[in-house]
């Protein structure tokens, strides 16, 4: 069993909130969503759309919903949710969401940059640890 299994969300908000807000917003989806809202609100289905073009793969609806809610708990987006017939549900960052957008925007954008360093990193770990494994 996991930690997090044994763990309450108010236990681990308890201990560690900093790391709680940090994995929301480093989440697989939650990268994501933040970079996609720093440019404009979207409606639900136009964000699910976006993702999935900008990810190459495509976010299923429950996981986009919870990945919303947490990021609307934590103060990071705002819904708002218009009285009309359909239904218009828009997507916005708050003040705090977009400094933090930016945040995540900017380590994205130094992954990007830095991935041949990190895969020669790798490559050299590699070889390293294959030469060590040959020679015990």
């Amino acid at each position: 069993m996991a930690v997090s299994d044994r763990v309450t969300t108010a236990e681990a908000e308890a201990q560690c909130p900093y790391r709680l807000v940090l994995e929301h917003l480093t989440s697989r989806w939650g990268v994501l969503v933040l970079i996609e809202l720093l440019e404009r609100p979207y409606r639900f289905s136009e964000l699910r759309r976006a993702i999935g073009r900008y990810s190459g793969r495509g976010v299923s609806e429950k996981m986009l919903t919870q990945t919303l809610q947490t990021l609307e708990r934590d103060g990071l987006v705002h819904r708002d949710a218009k009285p009309v017939i359909p239904p218009r549900v828009d997507y916005s960052l708050t003040g705090l969401g977009q400094e933090a957008a930016r945040q995540v925007r900017s380590l994205a954008r130094w992954t990007h940059e830095r991935m041949d360093d990190v895969e020669q990193a790798r490559l050299a770990y590699d070889e390293a640890r294959e030469l060590r494994s040959r020679a015990s």
